[in-house]
């Protein structure tokens, strides 16, 4: 699902994270790798759910937004959603279908031992998020997602086509003629013009992805589980179930998103009773990195107990 594909190692101008605790949940489709960040506090722990479907968490480690400022005062866990990373299917025919990818998150909050959480989903992590939430709303204690895809994935409204229609072509007649035999580094190539679309600031493209060689970035795809995922969840639809969101909700989107445009959030903002919308105005798909500060700063006031 090429909106929403990521990167996997971290460049060199990132501070080092700190050192998780990690943990496996034996299923009996797969194991299920997780790490948590903080100590164990009043605050609610919140889990984040990455985007995909077929990439790792570590793009959300390329600064300590959440691994070292938001776990201050909280538990952070990520995970390896099955069939990636160190998330490894014990059963090569087992689904990656939505009620399987919920099945996995209540089997690392049951393991965890949590009454209830906050969860946190980025892009395709927000499609995934609202499937836990309709399945599991007791567990919720609130609801946030950042840039997600839409309840009905073939409604995420995606925007490359509107803005870019001289590179996509031109890139189009280029990939036709290819004769390169090193397909990864054409595949790093493009990934990086890709993830250049993704951001509002040069700057910030340039700080998070100019350091990453063109076979770091190449290596970060499973596509096979990508197209299966993909192909596994594209008849859910989860409209139906928003207006039954009765936990307080944050729906976040970055203004200049041609991933994922704002119309997504605006959409789902209107469709959860009494959420909370939060537009970043010099960020694309990324606002943790685009806007550090005053992301870190919305979601810690939404995210206090009080």
């Amino acid at each position: 699902m090429k909106f929403l594909l990521f990167f996997l190692l971290l460049p060199p101008v990132v501070l080092a994270q700190p050192t998780p605790a990690t943990g496996i949940v034996h299923t009996h489709d797969v194991d299920l790798a997780y790490e948590v960040y903080g100590a164990p506090s009043s605050s609610t722990p919140a889990i984040v759910i990455n985007g995909g479907p077929g990439f790792l968490h570590n793009y959300m480690l390329l600064s300590d937004v959440f691994t070292g400022r938001l776990a201050q005062n909280r538990q952070v866990i990520f995970y390896d959603q099955r069939g990636v990373g160190k998330s490894k299917l014990l059963n090569p025919l087992a689904p990656v279908d939505m009620a399987a990818q919920v099945a996995d998150l209540e089997a690392i909050r049951a393991k965890l031992g949590f009454q209830t959480f906050d969860i946190i989903g980025h892009s395709w992590g927000g499609l995934l998020a609202m499937g836990y939430a309709a399945a599991h709303p007791d567990h919720i204690h609130k609801f946030v997602i950042i840039d997600s895809a839409a309840p009905k994935l073939s409604q995420t409204l995606f925007m490359f086509k509107q803005f870019y229609p001289d590179e996509l072509a031109k890139e189009k007649q280029q990939d036709a003629v290819k004769t390169s035999a090193d397909s990864t580094i054409e595949s790093g190539q493009s990934l990086r013009r890709f993830l250049r679309r993704d951001f509002y600031s040069k700057e910030n493209f340039d700080r998070y992805i100019a350091p990453l060689s063109d076979q770091a970035l190449a290596d970060v795809s499973n596509d096979k589980m990508d197209e299966a995922v993909e192909k596994a969840v594209t008849s859910v639809d989860l409209n139906p179930n928003l207006h039954n969101f009765h936990f307080p909700a944050l729906i976040m989107s970055g203004r200049y998103d041609i991933n994922v445009a704002p119309l997504t959030a605006w959409k789902i903002y209107k469709a959860i009773p009494n959420s909370k919308l939060s537009i970043f105005e010099k960020s694309g798909h990324f606002p943790f990195y685009e806007e550090e500060d005053q992301f870190l700063k919305v979601l810690n006031n939404f995210l206090a107990d009080n």
